[in-house]
């Protein structure tokens, strides 16, 4: 295919473009360029937002003809316009990344080459006349990284574009069903280790899924070239952006986990814009296709922009000519829309252009549109002015699967955690209340007192504490006082109470086993406390690892405060850990002189004697046990709480407990837990003798007839063999809600929604689990919530599923 006058006969748009390179590639690769299906939807989303920009016409400013010119990293460039990385050119056009390099390079447009280039950087650098850019994926093998950072520098690239959501790609089930594999002679020219003939596949093996900040300071060691990062997203990274001193930010969503229903990045640009405040140029990727939509994302912040697959439409239709001619066609269109609108230059450009959007003034933001299209009023609220956890997708992992459980109600879903709601009868509550009240007038209560235990506030630290504390030392063998218990609305009050308690600052780290509950993550993203992950190996939690965790962040001069763990039948994955590991975890503690905060409460509800708990073994103070009563008892009756019997030491050197401290912040939180909560509760603690054992035998004989029948049906359906080939295991947990499945896919929303759908099936995708990555292949099943019958028809359902996706990838 070289280049022609196909341009010359008629002039194109760039849609037209878009039509004669669909028209020319082979449907396999058009496919592929053109991205995942999430890619598509999140490519449509960015171009939903520009086509909804109104921009404000000018006359009679006076402005004469303007200029399009501005400055990026001490470089002048003759239009606010990069293009963006994108991998193997060549099958767009034999001469691949040199021709566009050639085409960019006569409008003085620069150009950042992919580390997956089809030419080399020497070549691309001899064809180019503008400015060229490296986007640096982060290997495993750090030195390949640094490898490709030298000869790029060497081949005289002026700058590295750091792509930081790259770990977590988008899957493109497209190209998985056209079993598409690189041409021959397609390949990345500037690797030379590793199988890249699968695209994507090489990034889940190859790329370093452990980056932070640091990496910024790494590839400064390694070049003097500028460093900027791709995929940012929110304000609070862009401030950790400059705090790491980059020399510019890409805001783009083509390229993460977030691909499916990612944000458009000219609705964030604002918000980013304003946290940058100009600290260094910010440039924007995604949904551009024509010059008005440049001159949109500079009056919203941007100092350029980048535009990606409209190049490779030109350069498969015409080669450099056409690159050229589609560049200068958006130069035309930006031009056209600076004279329209009174823009003299690029720097001129400001939110007073854009309809409905901020004055000056105020922090720029792009409206979204209201009922029948008109702008949002002035007093709504904007989400980048809320706390950065509302918009964090831990906070949704819940919503979701309701979502998805109430839009396919005829689905079995092995999602909910929660108890099988035929243990429940109505009455129950009234006698369970009435067993109370019986107590308390049998110990002298009046009237009068009666009516206050269930219509006042009541103690904030609650009123059920010594009974909490009897059934302790009946059911567990943990012996404390009462006045060491606090009683919470649900575990998840105790767990964010905690954390406040404990987690004094910055320096302050929580570690958490990973994967682990959501609910310990979603209270400390609402803290913001980051939590450190301690990756659990395939057999479950080992010390050793713990350890080295301790001593990695002691090293960065942080102080390891807490480490969170559920050591019985874990959600989510349902592991139990060892008693010699529960002791050396205790040492451990003690050693390093951390708290474990134990949560544990599955093992009620579980068949079989169950272990001790940490909090029974411990003899140091160093376990802070959480506990639940909704699976035991009463889950409507949201009833938690916390033992925290360490010894709080005052400046004045007066000592008190730890509970003490709880219940001060939780006065401030929740005042109180429920009364009518807790009389109920209370109630079924008396009527069960103080034995929640006794009064779970047969709950936890049918949870564990629900465990043991999932585990039945996978094995029939997934005969050994077949198990064998498609790669598909599980863990057989031996009490609890919980186990996990390892698949052959990528386990997450969009493969949920399939399942849902197509299959009559619902999970939750494990990767919810995982604080700082990882799970993508594995998917977490819940037995509590459904009968056996149910539980063999959804194991049967989920069968199909898995054989179907699993033929997708062969």
């Amino acid at each position: 295919m070289g280049d022609t006058d196909t341009t010359k006969a008629r002039p194109l748009t760039t849609a037209e473009y878009e039509v004669l390179a669909r028209l020319r590639l082979e449907p396999a690769v058009w496919d592929f360029l053109a991205g995942g299906a999430g890619e598509e939807r999140t490519l449509a989303a960015n171009q939903a937002v520009f086509d909804r920009v109104r921009l404000r016409p000018r006359v009679l400013t006076g402005g004469g003809t303007p200029t399009t010119a501005t400055r990026i990293l001490g470089r002048d460039w003759s239009l606010p316009l990069a293009i963006a990385p994108l991998a193997y050119h060549t099958l767009a056009h034999p001469d691949g990344e040199v021709a566009t390099a050639r085409g960019a390079g006569r409008l003085g447009v620069p150009l950042v080459v992919s580390t997956f280039a089809s030419r080399t950087f020497e070549s691309i650098a001899e064809a180019a006349a503008a400015p060229l850019w490296l986007q640096v994926y982060c290997f495993r093998d750090r030195a390949t990284t640094r490898d490709l950072v030298q000869r790029a520098e060497r081949a005289g690239f002026e700058a590295l574009v750091l792509t930081v959501d790259a770990p977590h790609l988008g899957r493109r089930l497209r190209d998985l069903r056209n079993g598409f594999r690189l041409p021959d002679g397609v390949v990345p020219a500037n690797l030379h280790d590793g199988d890249f003939s699968s695209p994507g596949g090489h990034a889940r093996t190859e790329f370093d899924p452990r980056l932070d900040w640091s990496t910024v300071e790494w590839l400064r060691s390694v070049s003097s070239l500028p460093v900027l990062v791709k995929g940012i997203l929110t304000a609070e990274d862009a401030r950790l952006a400059l705090s790491a001193g980059v020399d510019g930010i890409l805001v783009s969503n083509h390229g993460g986990r977030q691909l499916d229903g990612a944000p458009a990045t000219l609705e964030v640009l604002p918000e980013i814009a304003q946290a940058v405040a100009g600290a260094c140029p910010l440039l924007l990727d995604g949904g551009v296709r024509r010059g008005a939509d440049v001159l949109a994302a500079l009056a919203l912040g941007a100092d350029a922009v980048l535009l990606g697959r409209p190049v490779l439409h030109g350069l498969a239709v015409n080669g450099a000519q056409g690159v050229e001619h589609l560049l200068g066609l958006v130069a035309e269109e930006l031009t056209e829309a600076m004279t329209l609108t009174g823009t003299v230059s690029v720097a001129a450009a400001g939110p007073e252009l854009v309809a409905g959007a901020e004055p000056p003034d105020r922090p720029a933001r792009l409206r979204s549109p209201g009922p029948a299209g008109q702008d949002r009023p002035a007093g709504d609220l904007r989400r980048e002015e809320l706390h950065g956890s509302v918009s964090d997708p831990v906070l949704d992992t819940m919503n979701f699967l309701n979502e998805v459980t109430q839009h396919y109600p005829d689905a079995i879903s092995f999602a909910p955690g929660r108890p099988y709601a035929g243990f429940f009868e109505t009455e129950q509550i009234f006698t369970y209340l009435r067993r109370y009240l019986d107590h308390l007038a049998e110990g002298g209560a009046s009237p009068e007192d009666l009516r206050s235990a269930l219509f006042q506030y009541g103690p904030t630290a609650g009123q059920i504490r010594e009974l909490i504390a009897a059934t302790l030392r009946a059911d567990e063998g943990i012996d404390v006082p009462a006045a060491s218990v606090v009683v919470t609305v649900g575990a998840q009050e105790a767990m964010l109470i905690t954390l406040r308690a404990l987690i004094a600052g910055p320096a302050d780290v929580l570690l958490v086993s990973s994967p682990c509950y959501v609910g310990i993550t979603g209270a400390a993203r609402l803290l913001d406390i980051v939590p450190t992950a301690v990756p659990e190996a395939p057999g479950g939690f080992r010390c050793a690892d713990l350890e080295a965790a301790i001593r990695a962040e002691r090293a960065r001069g942080r102080r390891p405060r807490a480490f969170y763990v559920v050591p019985d039948h874990s959600n989510p994955s349902g592991t139990t850990m060892p008693l010699a590991q529960r002791r050396e975890l205790l040492d451990l503690a003690e050693r390093h002189d951390i708290l474990i905060l134990e949560d544990n409460p599955y093992r009620m509800v579980s068949p079989g004697r169950q272990l001790p708990t940490l909090k029974s073994l411990d003899r140091a103070h160093r376990v802070v046990h959480l506990g639940s009563l909704s699976k035991t008892l009463f889950p409507g009756a949201r009833v938690g709480f916390a033992v925290a019997d360490q010894v709080v030491v005052g400046t004045d050197g007066t000592t008190g407990l730890l509970a003490d401290e709880l219940t001060r912040i939780k006065s401030m939180v929740t005042v109180n837990t429920s009364p009518v909560s807790q009389a109920v509760v209370a109630g079924m603690l008396l009527a069960a003798g103080g034995r929640t054992s006794e009064f779970n035998a047969g709950t936890a004989a049918y949870y564990g007839d629900a465990m043991r029948t999932t585990l039945r049906e996978l094995d029939r359906c997934f005969p050994e063999p077949e198990r064998a080939a498609l790669g598909v295991r599980w863990n057989e947990p031996t009490g609890g809600f919980f186990l996990a499945v390892d698949v052959p896919f990528t386990a997450d929303n969009a493969a949920l929604e399939l399942a849902a759908e197509k299959f009559g099936v619902i999970w939750t995708p494990m990767s919810y689990f995982y604080p700082q990555g990882g799970g993508e292949r594995s998917l977490r099943l819940s037995v509590s919530y459904l009968a056996q019958p149910q539980i063999a028809e959804g194991v049967g359902r989920l069968a199909d599923f898995i054989r179907f996706a699993a033929e997708a990838l062969s």
